[in-house]
């Protein structure tokens, strides 16, 4: 009896083993998103105003990619930040690796297949309060390595989001869209930036599904 338990024991740790070695070699996520309550209180703090200075933004005013470490720009670190397996060269771009996209569940090998998206996208950014930032301020928020703004994705799939919010864009994976709304949320809340009640209800229905 005492030999069959050791071998069952035996065999559940090398289940747990394994298990625990395939959990490893998920790709990282982006740090600081808040729990599906926490996104939710985040939410109701925020301010609901229309849109803004529209006309006035433009992409050079938010300057990226920044020197991170070394010869790693902010793109390059994402990369190694969010990949699995990858290999650098001495200017620091990416010759090998793996990258899970989790706004379409795609798997891409090729570096060039994968764009960095701004959760809350620099002109969405611009219009909801960062066209009153100083220079220096929207430099931060373009680069911002500390919070859930800067993910590794499907080139094709960044593009068609373009500068929308949620309320005419969603990740095509609908399993993710808890995940995005409370990134989106914490982003907008840690940066003070406004919302459009249309953004707000299509993130309360996006946490809906948390």
């Amino acid at each position: 009896m005492k030999r069959v338990v050791t071998a069952a024991f035996a065999a559940l740790t090398a289940i747990l083993v394994t298990f625990s070695l395939t959990a490893g070699t998920a790709s990282a996520t982006p740090p600081n998103i808040p729990s599906a309550a926490t996104a939710t209180s985040r939410l109701a703090t925020l301010t609901v105003a229309a849109e803004t200075n529209q006309s006035s933004y433009d992409r050079s005013l938010f300057n990226h990619w920044i020197t991170i470490s070394g010869t790693c720009n902010t793109r390059e670190t994402v990369l190694k930040r969010d990949g699995v397996g990858v290999v650098v060269n001495s200017s620091c771009a990416p010759t090998s690796g793996s990258w899970y996209s989790p706004f379409d569940g795609a798997t891409w090998t090729a570096a060039g297949d994968v764009d960095i998206d701004h959760m809350v996208p620099l002109a969405e950014a611009w219009r909801s309060g960062a066209y009153a930032w100083t220079s220096a301020q929207r430099q931060s928020y373009a680069n911002d390595l500390g919070g859930p703004e800067l993910w590794a994705v499907t080139d094709n799939v960044n593009q068609a989001k373009g500068d929308q919010d949620p309320s005419t864009w969603q990740p095509p994976l609908s399993s993710f869209r808890c995940t995005y709304a409370r990134a989106w949320i914490q982003v907008k809340y840690y940066w003070k930036l406004t919302l459009q009640s249309s953004e707000k209800s299509a993130l309360q229905s996006m946490l809906a599904t948390c």
